[in-house]
């Protein structure tokens, strides 16, 4: 059954790519939007193009590894404007820049700190009192690459995996209190995080149209949206390959620079 239109929502990473996109394509009049970022600047300009549009805004510059700030912030913003849906979008990327790059244990711990600690601690202070509420959605951004690891980005696929799992675990249990799972795997996007990415990025959408898609599949409660569709596909049927076979398809089609290979 479709959703109710909620009008509590909270989004971290909102201050730039699909976290300011879903922000814009959630605002409007009588909407209450808690938006956490790190940078100031593109926090408050995210804040008041979504202002501009009627809604009413309150911003959190927080760090998301920050685990204390983002409990005592959320449940400030939950006391005034009980939370009807949270994306858990902010996260980071690290790709190897050359054959001879690799991701040591500091870089690695980064990653993961951001990505799913990060989406932890905006996530675990908020389901108990969805639950007890007995109502609210709850949508974790993770990422395609979570379905099968790709050798140029060992830490992000590895943490877009970890999101990915948790989510599938606890959708069955929450699903009895009425809290409801969505986890958004996003292909190619075009953001600064894309950016960086070296290689081609089939099928690469928009961060606006991004955010529509994934504002249209949330509204009808999907328990997972991927897209595009065809790069999800292919995606899954490596996973279903033997390892070696799906090993030998992703090493030829290395996103090292050419030089490299």
């Amino acid at each position: 059954m479709p959703n109710a239109t909620p009008r509590h929502i909270v989004i971290t990473g909102a201050s730039a790519g699909i976290g300011r996109a879903l922000a814009l394509a959630y605002a409007a009049p009588g909407v209450v939007l808690g938006l956490i970022g790190r940078d100031e600047k593109r926090l408050k300009d995210s804040a008041s193009a979504c202002r501009a549009k009627g809604a009413k805004v309150e911003t959190g510059q927080i760090d998301v590894r920050d685990s204390a700030a983002m409990q005592s912030w959320l449940h400030q913003f939950d006391d005034a404007h009980p939370i009807d849906l949270l994306i858990a979008n902010a996260g980071a990327a690290s790709t190897l820049a050359s054959a001879q790059d690799w991701e040591e244990l500091e870089r690695t711990a980064a990653i993961v700190d951001t990505n799913f600690y990060g989406a932890m601690h905006a996530v675990l202070p908020v389901i108990a009192r969805m639950r007890s509420r007995r109502s609210g959605q709850i949508a974790l951004i993770s990422s395609i690459a979570a379905l099968r690891g790709m050798a140029i980005s060992p830490a992000y696929c590895a943490s877009k995996a970890a999101i990915k799992a948790y989510g599938d675990s606890v959708r069955p249990i929450l699903s009895r209190d009425g809290v409801r799972i969505s986890i958004v795997l996003p292909g190619f996007v075009k953001t600064a995080m894309s950016d960086v990415f070296p290689g081609d990025k089939p099928f690469l959408w928009s961060a606006d149209k991004a955010a529509q898609h994934i504002q249209r599949k949330l509204k009808a409660g999907r328990a997972e949206i991927a897209f595009p569709s065809l790069l999800a596909f292919g995606m899954r049927l490596l996973t279903l390959m033997p390892a070696v076979l799906a090993d030998a398809i992703l090493g030829g089609l290395s996103y090292l620079p050419r030089e490299e290979r």
